[in-house]
């Protein structure tokens, strides 16, 4: 529930500052050392949840890896998430977090999802199965470019 002074609730603005909190990390780091320091929260974030966000944040993690290792971990407003040039590709948002019924995989404007005149942007993961991350080697790897 969104509070009456901000409008935002106390998860969206706990994510805000987890935000800030993860550029001033990075402030002043460059090539590899901002590499790792990212990498490092990356692996702490998923490491953080449990159960089903868990499991798709580490089947995510090793699915990047094995079919877009170009792609730089991070974390986005505490998030598990993946970057190309800086800029963000794909992402895995808890239900944990905002404690909502399932956790999303969800890619930003610069992934190369395009199909057409429209097209999913964000899909929703409640068990990891053969088939769903044969889905997510598909779409990250298009996502990648």
């Amino acid at each position: 529930m969104a509070d009456t002074k901000s409008g935002f609730s106390a998860a969206e603005r706990a994510a805000m500052a987890q935000r800030a909190d993860e550029l001033r990390a990075a402030k002043g780091l460059k090539g590899a050392a901002k590499l790792a320091k990212e990498l490092e929260a990356c692996i702490a974030a998923i490491d953080a949840l449990e159960g089903t966000d868990k499991a798709v944040a580490t089947a995510l993690h090793r699915i990047v890896g094995e079919v877009a290792p170009h792609l730089e971990p991070k974390t986005w407003y505490g998030f598990p998430s993946y970057a190309r040039e800086g800029k963000l590709i794909v992402f895995y948002q808890p239900a944990s977090k905002f404690d909502t019924r399932y956790g999303t995989v969800g890619f930003q404007e610069d992934a190369r999802l395009d199909d057409g005149e429209m097209w999913a942007t964000s899909f929703a993961v409640i068990e990891v199965t053969d088939t769903v991350e044969q889905r997510l080697r598909a779409l990250v790897a298009q996502a990648a470019g």
